[in-house]
């Protein structure tokens, strides 16, 4: 059995005591940075250090009347610290906690998002190798084309989220950036060396550059990346939808004992799992459409993306851990009907080797054109008719003008659709098999 996932881990990254205790982790490490430089007294950083904390239900009182989230933190904090408090925040504007935090939460969110896609991947892999030689119909248009297998969807769908994995870590990277600046990114009021430090203790890199506030286009990529993940999500689930149709009946969603389907219908099995994800789809795309409206912000900052990202933050990523659990769960546990399959496959009495016969007449020296309008002719009146397409080829004198009755059969291979299956597995999977 796959595990679950503890969407309360991920709730719990954007809990106010997990923001306000790297606030104030923020915070002493500056402290410890200019008490290096001999800016800060070494017995002021240990008082610090031993009375800092904080009371959540303190904070958003002061909040109340202040109006500033991180002056009334400060102030909770300093309640407690005493004279020492004014050695807190020297240099130091509210961007410069609140950004560098804001970092340290999507980093710890990316992680979890990243242990969801691995144990995804694991999913679609085994899958893949259960049904890789499980034949079935190829659509475009929603119109049978030609043979597959089932395994080289499922194997498709692993090539996809291996690229969201990799994007998933390069927007991780992209965002692991801080800033300890002041007001205007100019450190006006503290040194280089002082961001370096608390930077280097958050896990993070210093952004080589900022104004007030860390650039906006770095978060308008890790929520785009979220909602590229998102969308491929909604791309499985609507293949899952289609091919629980009852006219199509090739596979369906798992459907519990006791489950019910309709209020009014009895005998009703819908998607309800893959109906779910593709809706949750488009909100996690349209905050990554709000991320790329904050990147346009007044001069040095303006506060028009901070209660946006309050939203979207928490929101794409605890939307998208349950979607990657749900998908998950739902790939796992897909019942799958391989006699559907067949029966789908030969639906249309074997049209679906036309192009075999159009290639076969090519290499008898007919132009394309030709052999098109050949086998074009004799596919249409085999639909016409309801016959069997061989039927229909063998009895067609203007193709036994160019193939012999044998040749004729000898298009209708399966086998031969299918023969480079392994090899793009192993191009996918990058194993022997």
């Amino acid at each position: 059995m796959i595990p679950r996932y503890s969407r309360k881990a991920m709730a719990a990254v954007w809990e106010p005591e997990n923001r306000f205790r790297k606030w104030l982790q923020i915070e002493i490490w500056v402290c410890e940075a200019m008490a290096k430089r001999g800016e800060v007294p070494v017995a002021a950083l240990k008082t610090i250090k031993e009375k800092a904390g904080f009371d959540v239900e303190r904070i958003e009182k002061i909040e109340k009347v202040v109006k500033h989230d991180v002056i009334a933190f400060l102030t909770a904090v300093g309640e407690r610290l005493g004279p020492e408090a004014r050695y807190l925040h020297l240099g130091l504007t509210s961007s410069d906690i609140l950004d560098t935090s804001l970092a340290m939460l999507l980093v710890e969110a990316a992680k979890i998002l990243e242990e969801d896609l691995l144990v995804f991947l694991q999913v679609l892999k085994r899958r893949a190798y259960d049904y890789r030689r499980t034949p079935m119909i190829g659509r475009t248009h929603g119109i049978h084309a030609e043979p597959i297998t089932f395994g080289l969807s499922l194997a498709l769908w692993y090539a996809e989220m291996e690229r969201n994995l990799e994007r998933l870590r390069q927007a991780k990277e992209r965002i692991a950036y801080g800033k300890i600046s002041g007001a205007v990114g100019t450190f006006a009021h503290l040194s280089p060396e002082v961001e370096a430090y608390v930077c280097r203790k958050c896990g993070l890199q210093p952004a080589p550059i900022s104004s007030q506030i860390i650039q906006r286009d770095r978060h308008a990529e890790f929520f785009t990346t979220l909602a590229l993940i998102a969308t491929s999500v909604e791309k499985i689930a609507l293949q899952i939808r289609h091919l629980q149709r009852t006219e199509v009946a090739e596979a369906e969603e798992p459907f519990g004992q006791g489950q019910k389907g309709s209020s009014a219908m009895p005998h009703k099995r819908n998607p309800i799992a893959s109906e779910n994800l593709m809706g949750l789809s488009r909100v996690v795309r349209s905050n990554a459409f709000a991320a790329l409206e904050n990147v346009a912000l007044w001069h040095e900052r303006d506060i028009s993306h901070s209660s946006v990202e309050r939203i979207i933050a928490p929101d794409s990523t605890i939307l998208l851990d349950y979607m990657l659990d749900r998908v998950t769960q739902l790939v796992d546990r897909l019942v799958v009907y391989p006699q559907a399959m067949k029966a789908n496959l030969e639906r249309t009495r074997g049209l679906i080797f036309s192009e075999a016969f159009m290639l076969r007449f090519v290499q008898k020296g007919l132009s394309r054109k030709e052999a098109y309008a050949l086998v074009q002719k004799a596919a249409f009146r085999a639909l016409r008719e309801k016959k069997e397409f061989p039927a229909i080829l063998l009895k067609d004198r203007s193709i036994l003008k160019h193939l012999k009755p044998e040749e004729v059969k000898g298009c209708f291979d399966l086998f031969h659709s299918l023969r480079y299956v392994d090899r793009i597995f192993r191009r996918v999977f990058r194993a022997k098999m």
